[in-house]
Order: structure tokens, then sequence, then C-alpha cells
């Protein structure tokens, strides 16, 4: 691509000083293993380095808690995160959204699901509530949008359903807890419709044995987010960045379009700022709501003290929201 980066390249490098020996350090969410989640996104980050004209390096863990940990110990600059892995570093961490990741035309259909294994009970979704003390559940990390807060939010604690009631639960991977339950080493796991269509690409036989028991309302996608304490100029063209990334014409495009596809976005990025996340402010604002009513307490006033907590909270980060841009 070297040939057809040039333009890029010298758009990229008007009004931005950096340190060519300062390597920029991309978080990469992990999808599978680190290996592969690095691997995914090594053409991507070649071609920044390119156009940035300074190292661009991955950082790639195997779960939602390693790279929060990275992020608050200073060693990320740029990661594609989970909505609410998102907005706990824009809240938390000193970082700003530079873009979201664009999947579908039209509106958004990344979704969370429930998978099951076929022939096997769970049958329906009404048999897994009845009686969740039965069941072995897989699902994700407590940040993850579509793996933990929504099926808590509009399946479970609707319903009176604590995850804690289930019989085990696994924490792992959208891969890892599909393949627990085409392995029977669970009977069912949370997901979400991007992953479980790479699911099906990358193991056929294990997806035959499974089905979607249940879909929630469309999610939040991820999110690019940068530090906040770089140069204006260097976030800006790192949104740009992303924001032309697969647009060009001829053979350029088409190999950047590609790597789009690996990724799972084939539309690329837009270009967003942090109020991106006001719809996921809202849904983590819910669940705590829900989980304070749903939650023992010593006596009313306990529990209207831990409301009004959760109120306050949740207006102050709308009010951030809404006035920080990148």
């Amino acid at each position: 691509m070297g040939a057809g980066l040039a333009a890029p390249v010298a758009a990229l490098a008007q009004g931005v000083r950096v340190d060519a020996s300062s390597s920029i350090r991309f978080g990469v969410l992990p999808i599978g293993g680190a290996v592969e989640s690095r691997e995914s996104w090594t053409p991507l980050l070649d071609d920044l380095s390119r156009a940035l004209g300074r190292p661009v390096s991955a950082l790639s863990v195997s779960s939602y808690e390693a790279l929060d940990q990275a992020i608050r110990r200073g060693e990320v600059d740029l990661a594609l995160l989970s909505a609410k892995l998102a907005l706990d570093a824009v809240s938390q961490q000193r970082m700003s959204v530079l873009a979201q990741v664009k999947r579908h035309a039209g509106a958004a259909s990344h979704r969370a699901v429930l998978l099951a294994r076929r022939g096997a009970p769970p049958a329906r979704l009404e048999e897994l509530l009845a009686t969740p003390e039965r069941w072995r559940l897989a699902r994700g990390d407590s940040r993850s949008v579509s793996g933990f807060i929504v099926p808590q939010l509009e399946l479970f604690l609707p319903h009176g359903v604590a995850m804690e009631r289930f019989q085990s639960e696994l924490v792992d991977t959208h891969q890892g807890t599909a393949l627990a339950v085409a392995n029977d080493d669970a009977d069912v796991a949370t997901n979400n419709t991007t992953d479980f269509e790479r699911f099906k690409q990358q193991f056929p036989v294990e997806a035959a044995r499974l089905h979607v028991i249940w879909e929630s309302k469309a999610t939040p996608p991820a999110l690019v987010v940068a530090r906040r304490d770089h140069p204006a100029g260097l976030q800006k063209k790192l949104q740009e960045f992303m924001a032309a990334y697969g647009h060009a014409r001829g053979p350029r495009g088409d190999a950047e379009r590609e790597v789009l596809k690996s990724l799972h976005a084939p539309l690329g990025f837009t270009v967003e700022d942090n109020s991106a996340l006001l719809s996921t402010a809202a849904l983590d604002y819910q669940h705590a709501r829900q989980r304070a009513l749903a939650a023992q307490w010593v006596n009313e006033a306990a529990r209207n003290t831990r409301l009004e907590r959760i109120e306050r909270s949740y207006a102050q980060q709308v009010e951030s929201l809404r006035g920080a841009a990148p």
C-alpha cells in the first residue's frame, strides 16, 4: 500500500509534530485469544503506522479486566473498547471518543443474544427462567454490554433472576462462552449477533450445535478512544484516519475494505465525540437502578440513599458527556 498511502501520509503530517521514535500503543479488545485479536488488527495498525510516520504497537490481552488495568496504568494511547469500557475510560481515565464502529447501513443491528445447544435442555427461554438453578451459565465480563449488562437489564432482572442463582457461572470472551455451550461445559451463554457470526465462520461444526433462544434490542457498538492528554492535532489526525479508512478508491481502498471485513466492521468508522456514550450511560444507569431495587436493604432509607446516589451520578455523567468533545 506504500504508493497509495502517499496522500494520506502527507495530509497527516501537516500540523502535527510527534516524536517519531515514540510508539502509539493500541489496546485491542479481546475477541477470542489474545494472539488472534492482535493478528486481526495488525494490518490496520500497520497502515496507521505508515500514515503517521511512527510506530504503532498492539497491546492484546485476554480479558476486559486486563485491558481496563492497562488503561488505568497509562499503557494505552488508543483503543477499541466495548461501550461500557469506553464509558469508564472517558469518565474515569481521561480518554475521549474519536470514532464508532459502523457495522450496518441504517439502523444498528448489533444485539445481545442467549445461546443454547440444539436438542438439549433448556429448549425454551421459559424453561431457563423458571428454574435458573438447574443451568450452567457462560457469560461475559461485567463490563461487557452484550455479554452481561443488556442480558441482565432486559432479560434476567425483569424476571427476578439474579445471575448468582444459576448452578454455575463461567466468565469468558464471546468466543469462549459459545465454545462452552457447544462443548457441553455450559447450558446457556450470553453472546451477540456480531461475534456469533464470527464464531460461525471460525467454528462451523461447533456453531451448528447452537441456536439463539433470546435476542435483545439493538445495543451500542464499540468505540475508538484516545488519551485526552495527546495533542489536539494528533487526536484529530487519528480520528481522520479512522473515518477515512476503507473509503478510498482503487487497490488501496479494496485492501482496506478487506481488512475491515475481517474486523467485522465492514462499513468502517464514523467520527464521534463523547456524546456517543449517552446511550451507554443510560443503560448503565438503568442497570444500577434495577439492581438497587432488586437488592435487599436494612431499611427503606438505605435503599433511597443508594437510589439518590445513582441519580446524582448519572446526571453528572450526562452533563459531562454532553459538554466534553475530544
